[in-house]
C-alpha cells in the first residue's frame, strides 16, 4: 500500500470519483425497473400519459447518470494522472541519485520499463479502483437488490451462479497470476535489446550485424509473445465456462418467471424482463471484477518492481551540506587531492583489488598525468575524488578535508570531469557548454570553447553556438565532441580539473595547443591528466606511473626515464625514434 502515498494529496478527486460513478450506476440500475413499469403499467392499461411520464424520466435519470459518469471520469483522470506524474518523477529522482554499483544492477532496458510500463499498470490500477471497482460492485450489489426485489423465487440462481463463477475465477487467477511478473520480465529484455542497437546504430552498420541484432530481437520479441500468448488461451479458456453459467442463469430466469406468470404468482411480463437484465448486470459485473482483480494481480508484479527501485537506498551518502573552510591552512589548501593509503574493490567483484594501498598528493595547481596499461585503476582512481565510488579502506581529501564530510554539490562543483567517451544531448552547442554553468553568458561560452580550441570549428557552422546537436553528439566528429565537452568543464572553472583520457580524439598539435592556453590562462587550476599517451602528459609537473593498481613510480619526464623501466618501455613504445639514444 505504501505506493499509494502519492494519492494521498489528491484525496478530494479519488473521493468524488467513486461517489459520483456510485450516482451513475444508481441512475443506470433504476431503468430497467422504470421499463417494466412502461410494460405493466401503461401498456397493460393503455396510460399514454403515464407512459410519456416514466419516459421522460428516464431520459432525465439517463442525463443526471451521463452527468454523473462525466465528473466521474473527469475527477478519477485528475487523480490518477497526477499520481502517476508524481510517482514517475519520484522514481526517475531516485534512479538518477542512486550510487553507480547499484544502476549497475538494473540493466537500462529494465529502468526504462519501470518508469513507464510498471508505472501505467499501477495507474491503471488507480484508476480502476474509482471507476471500474466501485461501478461493478454496485452493478453487482445493487442487481441483487432489485432481482431479489421482483421475486424471492431468484434467490436459487444466485446460490449456484456465483459460487461456481467464484471458483472458476479463483482457478484462473491462480494460473495466471505468475504469468505476469514474467511478462514485465520479458518487456525488460525487449526494450534492452531495442535501447542498445538504437544507442549502438553505428556499431551495428559497421559490423553489418543488422541480422545477427535482427534475430536477438526476435528471440527476445519471441519470449514475450510466448508468455502473453499463455495468458491469452487460459483468458479464451475462461469466457466459454463464464458463457455457460451466464446462459444457464438466462434459462433458470426465463423458466422460473415463465412458470410464475402462467400459473399466476403474480409476476408480470415486464418485471420478468427487468430479472433478465438484472441477472445479466449482477453477472456481466461479477464477470468485469474478476477481470478488475485479474489485473491487479498484474499491478501487483509492477509494484514490486517499482519498490525495489523506491527503496533501493544510496550505498554512497553525501555528508553535510556544506564545508566551510575558515582555517588559514584549509583555505591555502584549496585545490588539492590527497590519497591516504587507498585501497578499492568494486561492489559485487569477489573481493578482486583494483587499487592497493595508494599514497598520493596533488597540490594546488600542479599538472599530474596518470599513465599505466589498460586496466591498472586509472579511471577508477579518479572516479573516487567525486565520489562516484567510496574507497573500500583508506581516505580521499580533496581541500584537505575528507571527501565524505561534503555535500553531493559541494564537493562536485570543486570538480570538474571531461570523460573519454564524450556524452553530449540534443539542444545546441551552446546549451551543451552551459552544462557547466547554467547561467553562462555568451562571452564566457565563446571564451571556453577558445580555450577548448573548439571555437574554430564552431564559428565555421551556419549557426554559430546556435547549431543544433544531434542526439548524443550524432552530428560532430569525435574530436569535436570532445572539445565541446572540454569547454563544459571549463567554462565551470573548477578547483579541480580532470581529463579521463578525454583528449585521444585530438592531434597531437590540437591538444599541445589546449594545454597551453589552460597552463596561460588557468594556472591556478589544479589538472589531473589521465592518458595512453605519453606525449600527453610529458611535460606535467609529476607523471604517477601505475601498474596492477599500485604506484610504480612518480616523478617528472627525465627523472622517470632515469629510474623507470615501465615508463621507459611505454615512451620507446609510442615516441622514440629509430636512431634515438
Amino acid at each position: 500500500m505504501r505506493i499509494f502515498k502519492y494519492l494521498k494529496k489528491y484525496w478530494f478527486f479519488a473521493i468524488l470519483a467513486p461517489l459520483f460513478m456510485v450516482g451513475e450506476v444508481f441512475m443506470d440500475l433504476l431503468q430497467p425497473n422504470l421499463m417494466a413499469q412502461i410494460v405493466d403499467i401503461g401498456l397493460e392499461n393503455g396510460d399514454l400519459e403515464f407512459i410519456i411520464k416514466i419516459g421522460l424520466t428516464m431520459i432525465g435519470t439517463v442525463f443526471v447518470g451521463g452527468l454523473f459518469g462525466i465528473l466521474s471520469g473527469v475527477f478519477t483522470n485528475l487523480a490518477a494522472f497526477n499520481y502517476s506524474n508524481d510517482m514517475r518523477k519520484d522514481l526517475f529522482n531516485r534512479v538518477i541519485n542512486l550510487s553507480f554499483e547499484q544502476t549497475d544492477n538494473f540493466t537500462t532496458g529494465s529502468l526504462v520499463t519501470r518508469l513507464t510500463n510498471d508505472v501505467t499498470q499501477v495507474t491503471n490500477i488507480v484508476s480502476m479502483s474509482m471507476r471500474m471497482m466501485i461501478r461493478q460492485l454496485m452493478q453487482f450489489a445493487m442487481g441483487i437488490y432489485f432481482l431479489l426485489r421482483i421475486s424471492k423465487e431468484f434467490r436459487p440462481i444466485l446460490f449456484v451462479a456465483l459460487p461456481l463463477m467464484i471458483v472458476i475465477m479463483i482457478f484462473f487467477l491462480i494460473k495466471i497470476a505468475p504469468l505476469f511478473g514474467k511478462v514485465q520480465e520479458r518487456v525488460d529484455d525487449v526494450n534492452a535489446v531495442v535501447q542498445e542497437n538504437v544507442t549502438g546504430a553505428r556499431v551495428v552498420k559497421a559490423y553489418t550485424a543488422e541480422y545477427k541484432e535482427s534475430k536477438r530481437f526476435k528471440k527476445a520479441n519471441d519470449n514475450l509473445f510466448d508468455i502473453n500468448w499463455k495468458i491469452f488461451k487460459l483468458m479464451a479458456l475462461l469466457s466459454p465456462f463464464i458463457n455457460i453459467i451466464f446462459c444457464g442463469a438466462m434459462v433458470a430466469i426465463l423458466y422460473i418467471g415463465g412458470y410464475n406468470i402462467t400459473n399466476g404468482g403474480g409476476l408480470k411480463i415486464g418485471e420478468l424482463s427487468s430479472a433478465i437484465t438484472y441477472i445479466s448486470t449482477i453477472l456481466n459485473g461479477f464477470l468485469m471484477l474478476a477481470m478488475f482483480f485479474q489485473s491487479i494481480v498484474r499491478g501487483i508484479a509492477s509494484i514490486k518492481r517499482l519498490n525495489m527501485v523506491l527503496d533501493c537506498k544510496p550505498v554512497v551518502i553525501e555528508g553535510q551540506e556544506e564545508v566551510v573552510l575558515e582555517d588559514e591552512e584549509l583555505v591555502e589548501e584549496t585545490g588539492t587531492v590527497e590519497f591516504k593509503n587507498v585501497s578499492f574493490s568494486y561492489p559485487n567483484s569477489s573481493g578482486e583489488v583494483v587499487l592497493d594501498n595508494i599514497n598520493l598528493k596533488v597540490n594546488k595547481g600542479e599538472k599530474i598525468g596518470i599513465l599505466g596499461s589498460t586496466g591498472c585503476g586509472k579511471s577508477t582512481l579518479v572516479n573516487l575524488i567525486p565520489r562516484f565510488y567510496d574507497v573500500t579502506d583508506g581516505e580521499v581529501f580533496v581541500d584537505g578535508k575528507n571527501v565524505k564530510e561534503y555535500s553531493f554539490n559541494t564537493l562536485r562543483n570543486k570538480v570538474a570531469m571531461v570523460l573519454q567517451k564524450s556524452e553530449l544531448y540534443s539542444g545546441t552547442i551552446k546549451d551543451n557548454i552551459c552544462w557547466g554553468k547554467e547561467d553562462a553568458t555568451i562571452e564566457e561560452v565563446k571564451y571556453a570553447a577558445s580555450l577548448a580550441q573548439a571555437d574554430s570549428f564552431i564559428e565555421s557552422f551556419n549557426e554559430g553556438y546556435d547549431t543544433f546537436v544531434a542526439e548524443k553528439g550524432a552530428s560532430l566528429s569525435g574530436g569535436q565532441k570532445q572539445r565541446v565537452s572540454i569547454a563544459r568543464a571549463l567554462i565551470k572553472k573548477p578547483e579541480i580539473l580532470i581529463f579521463d583520457d578525454s583528449t585521444s580524439a585530438l592531434d597531437l598539435k590540437t591538444e599541445a595547443e589546449l594545454y597551453k592556453a589552460i597552463n596561460k590562462d588557468l594556472s591556478d587550476m589544479t589538472i589531473i591528466t589521465i592518458a595512453q599517451r605519453v606525449a600527453s602528459v610529458r611535460n606535467a609537473d609529476k607523471i604517477v606511473v601505475l601498474n596492477d593498481g599500485k604506484i610504480a613510480s612518480i616523478g617528472t619526464h627525465e627523472e622517470l626515464m632515469e629510474s623507470s623501466p615501465i615508463y621507459i618501455d611505454i615512451y620507446n613504445s609510442q615516441l622514440k625514434k629509430e636512431g634515438e639514444e
